[in-house]
């Protein structure tokens, strides 16, 4: 065999190996994972080089939500080379060459003195990474170019034969096809992901929309003429077309979440959620996962991933009832998202970005407890923007007729029983009386009236006469003995429980922190268990 035939034979074995490793790396890609292929480009870009004597490869791809961006993100060189930073931008280093791929041209050189007088850039950037020769390949997909595969030579010049180049061609494509799968299917897991994400708020959402129809209000409207409510619904009517942060103040069982809803009804948020969260009937170590949500593993039986009722509420209305209950460590928190409209879930270190109106509510002094380092001094002038207080019952007894005939019509639809006449003299007294548990305990007398009333007439289940009990017997007991009774009757039947579904507050309707404060107010204590009811 002659020194040419032997040439040649080694040339066709090159030939061939070369060919298998083309037929190699396409089978690869064939089914590969999406989160593989960046490790099979790298992988694949060494064995070209190594079958092929070439020193250098790199993979750039064009981002289209990146405007001019064609950035680097697969490489492969020998060790010692210049080191090379990823997402480097090719327009910054190699305009004149990117002109060309982007105009779908292959760009070989064979030396860089062959180079014309426009692409200074890039000969400068080529001469400072040592590179001899290189050519360049466009990437295409569907006929839109999406990147470039280059290779290089740094030890010395080298032509680049038609041949080579086809078959480089061949490479790039796998490459592109191989990275277009893998931007189609991590498209489409973050768009399952998206989906994901607003299927849970959703059902969180109808979730606390349920949770929200379910609750009985004081008033399926606001009742009142008094000089007081007008005020109040004046305040309302200046505030509710603006985003401003409001802190409605009044006595428990005044109707603060109903003057909260009357603000929002009344906004620009009017279409998007308004969620009610109450500070004081969550338990302490469980309102940071309500508030601001929980990822899965958060914490101990924190089984699965929990959407915070503040993502539920981005775009409409957060209101925050007893705000005063609010644990001190997560008063920091709630303030950033008042001024930054940012958190975090719990176990999670990604930030989330809301819109939500603040809307609070308190029956505390915030200021004494201020004072009392239960309460953050920032925290209360960032919710104070707007005050609103709302006045006791007793100072608008001008209401009580209005409210009792919205009561009486409200129990008959539901008793079945038709109430036709009130007396002057029962009118009188309630009128008369100072209804410490303001709207809600006239609710409450109303409807305990209706269900001992027989007839037409409304009478009274226990007498009032400024709140003062004037015999022993029932017949004659205060508002305030009754509602004493009736607390100790359920307290005894949930065994002094008090919280939860099947706790005291459930039954009676009321919030867990009133009935507690409603307690105290009537000396009721566990040592009473035993009473004679």
């Amino acid at each position: 065999m002659t020194k040419e035939e032997a040439g040649l034979r080694e040339e066709l074995e090159a030939q061939l190996r070369f060919e298998m490793l083309l037929t190699e790396i396409s089978t690869g890609f064939i089914n590969i994972a999406h989160d593989q292929v960046d490790n099979a480009i790298q992988d694949a870009q060494r064995r070209v080089c190594e079958s092929l004597d070439i020193d250098r490869s790199t993979l750039w791809q064009i981002f289209r939500g990146n405007p001019g961006a064609c950035l680097l993100t697969h490489i492969h060189q020998p060790p010692g080379s210049p080191a090379s930073t990823k997402h480097m931008n090719a327009a910054d280093y190699f305009p004149w060459s990117l002109e060309k791929i982007l105009a779908g041209e292959v760009v070989t050189i064979a030396r860089l003195s062959d180079l014309p007088t426009e692409a200074g850039r890039d000969q400068e950037t080529w001469r400072s990474y040592g590179t001899k020769s290189t050519l360049l390949i466009p990437l295409s997909v569907a006929g839109t170019v999406v990147g470039a595969l280059s290779f290089a030579i740094m030890n010395d010049e080298r032509d680049w034969p038609e041949m080579m180049v086809r078959r480089l061609q061949l490479v790039a494509q796998v490459f592109a096809n191989a990275l277009s799968r893998k931007k189609s299917k991590e498209e489409l897991l973050n768009a399952f992901s998206e989906i994901q994400q607003l299927k849970e708020r959703l059902e969180a959402e109808n979730i606390y929309l349920r949770e929200d129809i379910k609750k009985v209000h004081n008033f399926d409207k606001i009742i009142g003429q008094s000089d007081g409510m007008r005020y109040v619904l004046y305040r309302v009517e200046q505030v509710a077309g603006t985003d401003a942060t409001v802190l409605i103040l009044g006595e428990t069982g005044t109707g603060k979440e109903v003057i909260a809803h009357a603000i929002h009804s009344r906004s620009l948020r009017k279409d998007h959620p308004m969620v009610t969260v109450n500070c004081a009937a969550l338990p302490a170590n469980l309102i940071e996962s309500e508030l601001f949500g929980r990822e899965k593993g958060a914490f101990t039986g924190a089984h699965a991933r929990q959407v915070g009722r503040f993502e539920v509420a981005d775009m409409g209305t957060f209101f925050l009832d007893e705000i005063g209950e609010l644990p001190l460590e997560l008063q920091s928190k709630l303030l950033r998202v008042i001024q930054e409209g940012e958190f975090e879930r719990l176990g999670s270190p990604h930030t989330i970005k809301v819109n939500v109106r603040i809307i609070a509510s308190t029956s505390r002094d915030l200021k004494n407890e201020i004072k009392k380092g239960c309460f953050r001094e920032d925290l209360y002038y960032r919710l104070n923007v707007f005050p609103l207080t709302i006045p006791p019952l007793r100072k608008r007894s001008d209401d009580i007729p209005l409210l009792v005939d919205h009561f009486v019509k409200k129990f008959s639809r539901k008793m079945g029983k038709e109430i036709k006449t009130i007396r002057k003299e029962t009118m009188k007294a309630l009128q008369d009386y100072s209804w410490p548990g303001n709207v809600r305990e006239l609710e409450h007398v109303v409807e305990r009236a209706m269900i001992t009333s027989q007839g037409s007439v409304l009478r009274l289940a226990e007498k009032v006469d400024g709140g003062k009990a004037h015999a022993d017997n029932i017949d004659s007991l205060s508002i305030s003995d009754v509602e004493r009774e009736h607390i100790l009757m359920v307290m005894a039947k949930t065994g002094w429980r008090i919280e939860g579904n099947k706790g005291a507050a459930a039954l009676l309707d009321m919030n867990p922190s009133t009935l507690r404060s409603r307690m105290q107010k009537l000396g009721i204590s566990r040592s009473d268990q035993n009473s004679n009811l």
